[in-house]
């Protein structure tokens, strides 16, 4: 059949190109220590930063919430799905943020791919007088949520406040919209937030902050980006994810309560959508309670040690790590091929390091994307340490 020859002479290109993804199926719970397809593995590799995933507290708060309020949510939010464990939720995240935005409040969202749509397009308002400004490595999710909004869209280059306040200069639109990632997932590195705001304050945009993988991480208090660069205005539009650091699922944008309520009546992947299972929003409560508390300054803590155990161990000549105060640590190898041969070596020894190639990174620039978390150990470190120091030297 001639469609599926098509099919299968572009997947015969992608695997030319050894740009194959492959699904692996884990039989544990997400944890350092993983069984996958039958074989016992170190895993680096998620984004469970805290090791909350599969922490008691919030596996008794998952079953006590289908206890409480059943399997799912049976509506929208706008019609009948709406549940209780939704509304205390919100109100915990609002809260939570309130030292660094005005008359908070927060919404949330399935997942992180939809609140970013969402608040993109719903601060749009289908204006055609919307500018959007976008980071030139923004998460696929922002990237299609400028796409979606229908607007005049600009990228400006990777962390360059100079060039972008060049742009904000020279626009006319009476709606800008300036939308970055807060930690770069594939990098590691930190956006200039306090730069950006400044900007935005001064010209009189949003400022759109996708703080996915520094939510519950970055901050004494755990309070992400907006804690780790002190930023407070009623300028900033924050979205965090809730299935990293936080360990369940869903997302949320928290902003002022004139923005919620826009999000609220504008957002399509918000109103046309069956709301998440309320467990999961109840489970998440006791997330919150982790993350806010003594256990969770503790987990960072210990995590922000890896971290440093992390860099000081590694003896790269080579291979380049990207400079990375977080969890995330990339190591550029170069060409897809030798990414996925060292990720592949590095499963032979028990040891899950995930290859990233194009199109996720630039070419040229295939990597191994390392993820700590507060659930390994030193010793973990340590072996992975002398695995990649090993592996460099023989490549």
């Amino acid at each position: 059949m001639e469609l599926l020859n098509k099919l299968d002479t572009h997947l015969q290109l992608l695997q030319d190109k050894h740009q194959i993804r492959q699904r692996r199926a884990v039989e544990t719970p997400c944890a350092p220590r993983l069984t996958v397809d039958g074989r016992d593995m170190l895993a680096f590799c998620s984004n469970d930063y805290l090791g909350l995933a599969a922490h008691p507290k919030v596996a008794a708060a998952m079953h006590e919430g289908v206890d409480l309020y059943g399997a799912g949510s049976g509506a929208s939010h706008l019609i009948s799905g709406h549940s209780r464990a939704h509304v205390q939720l919100e109100e915990r995240l609002a809260e939570f943020l309130a030292p660094h935005l005005a008359d908070a409040r927060a919404l949330y969202f399935c997942t992180g791919y939809m609140a970013n749509l969402g608040v993109i397009t719903g601060l749009a308002v289908g204006d055609r007088n919307t500018e959007v400004f976008s980071e030139s490595l923004n998460h696929a999710s922002l990237i299609d949520g400028g796409r979606l909004s229908r607007t005049t869209l600009k990228v400006y280059p990777h962390a360059d406040v100079a060039a972008l306040e060049s742009m904000l200069a020279d626009s006319t639109a009476s709606n800008k919209i300036v939308v970055t990632d807060s930690l770069f997932s594939m990098d590691g590195d930190l956006a200039p937030l306090p730069q950006l705001l400044a900007l935005c304050e001064r010209h009189g945009a949003w400022l759109i902050v996708d703080d996915a993988h520094g939510f519950g991480a970055l901050g004494e208090n755990g309070r992400g980006a907006l804690e780790h660069f002190n930023l407070r205005s009623p300028n900033l539009v924050y979205v965090g994810t809730l299935g990293k650091a936080a360990g369940v699922g869903g997302a949320f944008v928290a902003a002022h309560s004139s923005v919620i309520e826009t999000l609220i009546q504008r957002a399509r992947p918000y109103i046309f959508t069956t709301a998440a299972p309320p467990a999961l929003a109840h489970a998440l409560l006791a997330s919150l309670d982790i993350i806010a508390g003594a256990e969770g300054r503790e987990r960072r803590a210990h995590l922000n040690a890896l971290i440093a155990q992390l860099d000081d161990g590694l003896r790269l000549q080579k291979w380049q790590r990207i400079p990375s105060i977080t969890a995330v640590q990339a190591i550029v190898i170069g060409a897809n091929e030798d990414a996925m041969r060292a990720s592949a070596a590095l499963w032979e020894q028990g040891i899950w390091v995930g290859g990233i190639r194009p199109p996720t990174v630039p070419v040229g620039t295939a990597r191994l994307r390392v993820t700590l978390s507060a659930a390994h150990t030193a010793q973990d470190v340590a072996q992975l340490v002398e695995a990649l120091n090993a592996l460099e030297r023989r490549s």
